[in-house]
């Protein structure tokens, strides 16, 4: 079984996460190990919060150079909503540096009449990459949770996979480069959906770990 070290930074909603990865078939733990996240068979990345409080957080526990280290490795990273931001160079909300690990910049949503931020409930992915191994068996336009004022806005456009569009302002929900997958809204609440995704996601591990 797919052993995934989930990295708990006190920014997630970790025990959700947990049970769609087991829902999924993967044996996750929870760590804030460097040494946890070396001998995993892949790492998810969740968050919920603020940018700044999640990068000092992660800066705190020495887990930026790890988390670095494992994604250059070639293992399998999936970041979830403040997981998917904090992988930028910096943010709008904050002061703080991000990781670093994707060129591009998190940025707010534009106000707009009658436009609600944060942009909260199910919206319909558009899969700008249908081959991403991340969206097998979905359907062409999924509906999927979000729960964010904040979206990521990378430099190389390439890596976008999903787009979400709310108002009039169509944003990145979705990125993924070689092994590191992230997504802005939230799997473990998107009911079949997210748990498919959750499974695709489970499924490249496993195809890793027998290769």
């Amino acid at each position: 079984m797919a052993l995934i070290s989930v990295i708990d930074y006190e920014m997630g909603n970790l025990h959700s996460v947990c049970k769609g990865l087991e829902k999924a078939g993967a044996s996750p733990k929870i760590t804030s190990s460097a040494k946890d996240l070396e001998l995993a068979d892949a790492i998810v990345l969740p968050g919920v919060g603020a940018f700044d409080p999640a990068v000092q957080h992660l800066r705190e526990r020495g887990l930026e150079e790890p988390i670095k280290a494992v994604i250059a490795s070639g293992k399998p990273f999936l970041g979830i909503c403040l997981g998917l931001q904090i992988l930028f160079e910096s943010s709008e909300e904050g002061k703080e540096p991000g990781l670093g690990i994707l060129p591009g910049k998190v940025r707010r949503f534009r106000p707009e009449p009658d436009l609600t931020i944060p942009h909260m409930g199910w919206n319909q992915l558009e899969l700008t990459q249908p081959k991403c191994l991340l969206w097998e068996y979905l359907s062409t336009r999924p509906w999927v949770y979000f729960v964010h004022s904040y979206y990521v806005d990378p430099t190389e456009p390439e890596i976008r996979t999903a787009t979400v569009t709310h108002g009039s302002q169509t944003v990145t929900a979705a990125v993924a480069r070689d092994n590191l997958m992230a997504v802005q809204f939230h799997p473990e609440k998107s009911a079949n959906v997210g748990l498919q995704i959750l499974s695709n996601f489970v499924s490249q591990v496993r195809e890793q770990i027998a290769a």
